[in-house]
């Protein structure tokens, strides 16, 4: 294929240069043929037609690239700190969650340790059944938690367990919400899977118009700085196809003018031109005016030849004849080429289209998880928060609470076992009391009789002497000592459920102190009778439990 500046070049230079006469003078039906021929190559036109509509596609592609790729570069540096705001506030969101969780969850094991503590020692209180002997005797037996109201317990369950539903109801909505958080967020990485799809896609595009055209950019990456040098491409092509063009209107001026100075070919040169190709009279912005060029040759008179000048005109015309076929097709590889390039510079504007899709889809989730979902994440993880912190004021009360609990049900234990203590303790005084008042008992008895029976020697050796009114108590008998039990009443600051301390009471004993056995039930107090096994096992169960706490 000759190059467009040597084909123009051949049939310009040819029109305007005169050759010496080197052949003879063409028949008619050769120039008419030549004439055929060159009639035939103005449909050219249409490819020039078409170069001209891919140059102004091509400069609105690029006008439309530019507005989408400065679009999308700023919808980019947005999202960007858009998404690493919003993953900071899942971050904060999660961590309120898991926190709030971790504490729940150890708030809930002491609660579940101190409520065990508090179980153990109401079943040890079932378990322990008060002896008989501490009881009434036509009373049922019964055991020291029924002397224990767990109302108290029953209605601290109830308020811990109200405190544990509202938080779990807290957390299940809190649970809830980060579950849509992360679907938002999933929708919003699929996007961005679709983003970066795009990307690669549209990186990849560029990468083969890199290797396909000189004019693309070399690092592969999607950028527009090849589309410019892609249009110049264009224009280049399209200017030198319409030169090519104008050479092809210049050559079928020269075959119509030849025709019509030879003998008989006026008619024949009026009705081949007579039917034009479609498109040879329209005429356009960087087209040559082909039908004006035409229809002014075709109707202008004829200017009278020489034999010289006509023999110039036919050699001109049959050289430039042999080389209007390379025009034809440098034409067509021309417009072929800019097909391709066209295609490149579509396919960079539609992955740019692509990416700017993906960047506004991108953009539209976290517009709309912004404007409508975000604060209603947040806000539930400030709701749990809130409740958290009142619940959890609570729970720490109820654990003082049952901690409390603890402690007096098992204070109530050591004081049973202390209770049993204690009564060894008293009936061991008891004994030595009475041991002390027989004892006493027993020398006021000898006492008695000694001065008895010295009164009544008194009486026999002295009294036949003595006049009876000389002292009126020589004839008495001794004086008798009798004990008086009174009831112990009740010890400064009362034990818990006694009575404020009666006035103590009294009771004299009917029956001579000699032979009366010293009763409890005289004085008004009782002390149990335990078994030695009862109170060894008290015994053990304190030394246990202290030694348990050291």
């Amino acid at each position: 294929m000759a190059s467009s500046q040597s084909s123009s070049g051949s049939l310009s230079s040819r029109a305007r240069h005169g050759y010496p006469e080197q052949r003879p003078v063409p028949q008619l039906e050769t120039l008419i043929s030549h004439l055929l021929a060159a009639k035939r190559s103005l449909s050219s036109i249409n490819h020039v037609w078409r170069a001209n509509e891919i140059v102004t596609a091509s400069r609105s592609t690029l006008e439309e690239g530019v507005v989408v790729s400065a679009r999308t570069g700023f919808l980019r540096r947005g999202l960007n700190s858009q998404l690493r705001l919003l993953y900071n506030v899942r971050s904060g969101v999660e961590e309120i969650s898991y926190r709030g969780r971790d504490e729940f969850s150890e708030a809930l094991k002491s609660l579940d340790a101190a409520d065990a503590q508090l179980r153990k020692t109401l079943d040890l209180l079932r378990e322990t059944i008060v002896h008989a002997s501490f009881r009434p005797k036509d009373e049922d037996p019964r055991t020291l938690h029924d002397f224990v109201d767990e109302r108290g317990v029953e209605e601290l369950h109830l308020a811990m367990k109200s405190s544990i539903d509202r938080t779990n109801t807290a957390r299940a909505e809190l649970d809830t919400s980060n579950s849509e958080f992360d679907a938002e967020l999933r929708s919003i990485k699929q996007a961005l899977r679709h983003y970066r799809t795009a990307t690669k896609l549209a990186s990849s595009r560029v990468s083969t118009s890199s290797s396909s055209s000189s004019s693309a950019s070399d690092s592969g990456l999607l950028t527009l700085s090849s589309m410019p040098g892609m249009l110049q491409s264009l224009e280049t092509h399209a200017q030198e196809m319409a030169n090519l063009l104008e050479s092809l209107v210049r050559h079928f001026d020269l075959c119509v003018t030849a025709v019509k100075h030879t003998e008989g070919g006026g008619a024949a040169a009026r009705s081949i031109t007579g039917d034009m190709p479609a498109g040879v009279h329209t005429s356009g912005d960087g087209m040559p005016n082909i039908g004006e060029e035409i229809n002014a040759n075709l109707n202008a008179p004829l200017d009278p030849l020489t034999d010289s000048e006509y023999q110039e005109m036919v050699n001109v015309l049959m050289t430039d004849a042999n080389e209007a076929e390379d025009v034809v097709m440098e034409i067509q590889d021309r417009i072929g080429e800019m097909e391709s390039v066209f295609e490149q510079v579509l396919a960079q504007r539609d992955a740019l289209m692509s990416v700017s899709k993906a960047t506004i889809e991108v953009h539209r989730h976290l517009s709309t998880l912004a404007s409508s979902q975000l604060p209603r994440y947040i806000a539930q993880a400030h709701n749990f928060t809130r409740v958290w912190h009142e619940e959890n004021d609570r729970i720490s009360s109820g654990l003082t609470e049952l901690s409390d609990l603890h402690s007096l049900y098992d204070g109530f234990l050591n004081a049973y076992d202390s209770l049993i203590l204690e009564v060894t303790r008293r009936k061991h005084v008891r004994h030595r009391v009475e041991k002390v008042l027989r004892d006493t008992q027993h020398k006021l008895s000898q006492l008695y009789e000694e001065d008895m029976a010295a009164r009544e020697a008194f009486r026999v050796d002295q009294g036949d002497f003595l006049p009876s009114d000389i002292w009126p108590g020589v004839g008495r008998a001794p004086m008798q000592v009798k004990f008086l039990r009174r009831s112990g009443g009740h010890l400064e600051g009362a034990l818990t459920g006694e009575s404020e301390p009666d006035h103590p009471v009294s009771s004299d004993l009917a029956e001579d102190t000699k032979t009366k056995e010293l009763d409890d039930s005289a004085e008004g107090e009782h002390i149990p009778e335990l078994p030695k096994d009862v109170v060894e096992q008290a015994y053990a169960r304190l030394k246990a439990r202290t030694q348990g706490v050291a």
